[in-house]
């Protein structure tokens, strides 16, 4: 049956392999279990239920890639996007989380719309290289920003804005050792070292006094509080495109770009850089972000951890559909995520940020016309507090310091036309 579903000899890999692989992906993912809940508690979603639902939606997404697409790719609710959810969305623009849910669920019907239609490939290869990698470099500056706040190192000030907060306190001493351990661990390539240094710093927290133990195994909380409940008709106000659009389009150039990487390190790339069955891919993400919505998590997406599993001899769609499994297993785990303190998953955030903001990197340095957008695009997440308005700002930038260049010929009618709708949006919405 095994051997039907995901033809195994043809991708030369056996059982045990993919199995192996997929134990591999879950380890140095697992953290969103516990990551997840915890920052959208900050949209005020109850803590259980969404633990359960980010479970759920992580395997539901993979065994769609499994089924759907067979490649070796685990998804779960995306990192950055789930901040833009609770910090930005709910905290910052005042909308309800029922409201946020359902901005979630309609990106995520465009997008599966756009992923059937060639409509897709023409705005992927729209966006010009240097502003899609500032845009993931800031959705990094912005996790590093909720790290730090999370942690206490960094807090609000009236004079300053912002400044350090108590250093030698227990939070900001464990957050950083917890920090120190997954980057030692990442570095010598021990699997799991994400997962690891969370459970590290709420074990220390527990022994100490500082934190209570609410538990380990138990029977999953129940999901109906946040089950069903995104709200269509708020998420359809004017007001809320930009929402809308910042959820697509984070989706769309994250996932793109997570599924080339992985295809080229599994070596799934024809020679022509085109990649099989993209299409299926794509409606696998698009589907699970629609799902993820409707059992009430953000965003779900394609994970780039997927590579340590393919690193492991994945192959196939077997190895997400083992990872599918394992979060389901997870689902008892319930009481012990309740346990884990904010300063405990704070190190993973900035260790995932870390990750982003390298894609600075591959900007284009050398031509000013390029880099100040990147610029603005990525200074503007962390200091606005949104990934909207970083968005925006990096398009309108973009397409003004084009034209007074004398450079409009560079500018794609897409990237063009965005550009004169953000500023229509300012003027006539705020």
């Amino acid at each position: 049956m095994l051997e039907q579903l995901f033809k195994l000899k043809e991708n030369k890999t056996t059982v045990r392999t993919e199995i192996v692989a997929g134990i591999t992906t879950f380890l140095t993912m697992a953290y969103i279990a516990f990551v997840n809940p915890s920052i959208l508690a900050a949209a005020k979603m109850p803590f259980g239920p969404v633990f359960v639902a980010t479970c759920v939606a992580a395997a539901v997404g993979s065994l769609l890639m499994a089924f759907l697409a067979n490649y070796p790719i685990a998804l779960a609710p995306g990192m950055g996007l789930n901040a833009y959810f609770a910090f930005a969305v709910v905290g910052g623009m005042g909308f309800s989380w029922q409201v946020a849910l359902g901005c979630v669920f309609i990106s995520g019907v465009i997008f599966f719309i756009i992923s059937v239609l060639p409509l897709r490939e023409w705005i992927v290869n729209a966006i010009p290289k240097s502003l899609k990698m500032a845009i993931a470099a800031g959705i990094g500056l912005f996790l590093a920003l909720i790290a730090l706040k999370n942690a206490g190192i960094v807090v609000g000030d009236k004079a300053t804005l912002v400044t350090h907060g108590q250093l030698t306190s227990f939070p900001v001493v464990m957050a950083s050792l917890g920090f120190a351990l997954i980057v030692a661990l990442e570095y010598r390539r021990i699997m799991g070292g994400v997962i690891i240094g969370i459970l590290a710093v709420t074990v220390v927290a527990i022994v100490t006094g500082q934190q209570k133990l609410e538990g380990v195994f138990d029977v999953p909380p129940s999901i109906a509080p946040v089950f069903l409940q995104m709200d269509l008709a708020g998420a359809m106000k004017i007001g809320l495109v930009t929402v809308v659009f910042a959820f697509l389009f984070v989706d769309l150039f994250d996932n793109t770009g997570t599924l080339l990487a992985l295809a080229h390190r599994g070596g799934f790339m024809r020679p022509d850089g085109t990649v099989p069955r993209l299409q299926r891919a794509l409606m696998s993400d698009s589907g699970a972000a629609m799902i993820g919505a409707a059992l009430g998590t953000s965003t779900t997406t394609s994970y780039i951890e997927s590579a340590t599993g393919i690193n492991a001899g994945g192959r196939t769609g077997l190895t997400a559909a083992t990872v599918a499994v394992l979060f389901l297993l997870a689902l008892f785990l319930a009481p012990l995520a309740k346990s884990i303190p904010e300063y405990a998953t704070a190190p993973a955030l900035l260790y995932v940020a870390c990750l982003m903001t390298r894609s600075l990197t591959e900007v284009a340095w050398d031509d000013l016309t390029e880099a100040a957008p990147a610029v603005i695009t990525a200074l503007s997440m962390p200091f606005t507090f949104s990934i909207a308005e970083g968005i925006a700002f990096g398009f309108i930038s973009y397409v003004a310091i084009k034209l007074v260049t004398g450079r409009w010929s560079q500018i794609h009618p897409a990237v063009g036309i965005l550009g004169v709708l953000f500023v229509i949006k300012y003027l006539v919405i705020g």
